[in-house]
């Protein structure tokens, strides 16, 4: 029988539209995947649904209310942005879909078997990889396969931290948009539990302190904070920037767990103290521009940074969808659409 591959675009999805219950909607789905708040179900939904869900979802509304853009979420309006120009690089159907919220993972792959596609090329738009993140993408769609779609084939688009082809991509981005003088250069990323890194850890050999930082390591491919620290070495290279005049930190915690560590605000409230005053900081946990970049760095940040006696912020946007990183989105694609011929 004749097979039809498709491509579907996953990202993590956002809330229908800036209400308080749209919002709270949102909230409740995704903390309440254990592979965001990893607690036995008791204690997180007594935490999510007792403690956060009653408190949080007023200010993270008005939050979106903040980038929300007369097409609606801007995570959701730059992926169907990318969608668009990569349906006109290629010759598969191209769809999309959401981790959270929708359009889902079972509508986008719903979409492609209607359109007589029985192969899956599944790309999570995520460099490194993460529990909460690509791993989360990978079983939700497995168990949505299994139960809806059993005779649909998907192959997943692997992290992409160490690629030639992003990391070239990604330090031309941010060339193009680094100010002539700035004092140093922020590498925001996203936060997790340290204990996320050790669960992820199949070989047992990460220890969060001097793993990360060897050549070789058996950890390394599950190791988020590894990649992180790995994509921000290799991008400054290709900048020729020395590496004192720049910095790795991360964002978004929450709760009072124990995070990856140094923690981005509080780096912002201590670098004009060190003579850094002039900033640009970029945010390649991201591939698309959305609360966690315009709002909680661009805006947040920058009232940090500024208060505590800096001078000059730059934000430098996410690859959103400029044509070369919709090239690194095709090339990535078409290698695991050609493996599908190795099966």
């Amino acid at each position: 029988m004749p097979t039809r591959k498709g491509i579907l675009l996953v990202n993590l999805g956002s809330p229908k539209s800036t209400e308080v219950n749209d919002v709270k909607e949102y909230l409740d789905e995704f903390l309440m995947d254990e592979r965001v708040i990893d607690y036995r179900w008791f204690f997180r939904s007594l935490l999510v649904q007792g403690i956060i869900l009653r408190t949080r979802p007023p200010k993270s509304a008005e939050a979106y209310k903040t980038v929300w853009t007369p097409e609606g979420s801007p995570l959701i309006v730059i992926t169907k942005q990318i969608q668009a120009k990569l349906q006109k690089l290629v010759d598969v159907p191209v769809e999309i879909g959401m981790r959270y919220a929708e359009p889902s993972i079972e509508n986008g792959i719903r979409k492609l078997t209607q359109q007589g596609v029985t192969d899956i090329v599944l790309f999570p738009l995520y460099p490194q990889y993460a529990m909460s993140t690509t791993e989360t993408v990978v079983e939700k769609a497995d168990e949505v396969r299994k139960k809806f779609f059993p005779g649909i084939r998907i192959n997943y688009v692997q992290p992409f931290y160490n690629r030639d082809i992003y990391i070239e991509c990604l330090a031309e981005s941010i060339r193009e948009k680094l100010p002539e003088n700035y004092d140093a250069l922020q590498f925001s990323y996203h936060g997790v539990p340290e204990r996320h890194i050790y669960k992820t850890d199949p070989t047992k050999t990460c220890n969060l302190n001097d793993c990360c930082s060897r050549e070789s390591n058996p950890s390394h491919q599950f190791c988020y904070r590894h990649q992180c620290f790995k994509t921000t070495e290799t991008v400054i290279q290709k900048l020729n920037i020395p590496k004192e005049k720049t910095i790795v930190t991360f964002q978004s915690r929450l709760g009072n767990d124990k995070w990856i560590e140094p923690y981005t605000d509080e780096t912002l409230e201590n670098l004009p103290k060190k003579g850094v005053k002039n900033l640009a900081i970029v945010c390649p946990a991201f591939v698309s521009d959305c609360l966690e970049t315009l709002e909680e760095i661009s805006v947040e940040g920058k009232e940090e940074f500024m208060h505590a006696g800096g001078e000059n912020f730059h934000y430098i946007p996410c690859l959103n969808d400029e044509d070369r990183w919709i090239e690194v989105v095709k090339t990535l694609c078409e290698e695991r659409l050609d493996d599908f011929f190795l099966v």
